[in-house]
């Protein structure tokens, strides 16, 4: 479970039973339901109003009653989705200092078994990221990718593509398939004595697409 979960209302003996008749026989009408249950109509009259509002059940006019969206297992996970924070779900950043060569990075991307590291500076602040691909791009055919730093092949902030830990999911999702990337920082402001002029960001985590597939494999498998 991603999420801190709201007060429960557990519902009745009787309550359950009508929204197992109401799967098993929908569209079913009031009637029909107290018929089975050997109750009045007038009886049932707060159950169902109450699982009405709780989405357990849908009232239909001259219809009857049909399974709920809270029923729908697909609206349930959707729910779950729109209200998990990258904080719920982010992962520890692998980082390397700017001034690391280029065959430094190489080795701690398969080390580490990461497609990109976050780059910092002196200070330990943000300064770009790497990839896969941008080390790809510079190692075939070079030789110099010992002496050559990091900072020479990343991509700088204010460039980086970042999240912070209060975002949506969701919203992290769509700027990684908006900006085709792999993975976000997680950043938040760095707070810095006096004004420089701009924001620097600490990163303190990151998300990537292996933990929204294992995020969409959990929802998915949530019951």
């Amino acid at each position: 479970m991603y999420t801190k979960e709201g007060p429960v209302i557990e519902l009745t003996a009787r309550q359950l039973q009508i929204v197992e008749l109401v799967k098993a026989n929908a569209p079913i009408t009031g009637e029909q339901i107290a018929e089975l249950l050997g109750l009045s109509r007038p009886t049932l009259r707060s159950d169902l109003a109450l699982l009405v509002m709780l989405g357990y059940i849908d009232a239909k006019p001259k219809v009857g009653y049909t399974p709920g969206t809270s029923m729908n297992p697909g609206a349930h996970a959707a729910r779950k989705l729109m209200e998990l924070k990258v904080s719920d779900v982010q992962s520890m950043p692998i980082i390397i200092k700017e001034q690391a060569s280029v065959h430094d990075a190489v080795v701690t991307l398969f080390m580490e078994n990461v497609g990109s590291l976050m780059v910092v500076d002196d200070d330990g602040f943000l300064s770009g990221v790497i990839s896969r691909k941008d080390l790809l791009k510079f190692t075939l055919g070079n030789s110099n990718t010992a002496v050559m730093p990091v900072s020479m092949v990343m991509t700088r902030e204010p460039n980086v593509i970042h999240v912070i830990p209060d975002e949506a999911v969701i919203e992290a999702a769509r700027k990684m398939i908006h900006h085709q990337i792999d993975s976000l920082p997680v950043v938040v402001p760095a707070k810095l004595s006096g004004s420089s002029g701009r924001t620097r960001w600490e990163i303190v985590g990151r998300i990537t697409k292996t933990i929204m597939t294992s995020i969409l494999l959990d929802l998915a498998t949530d019951r």
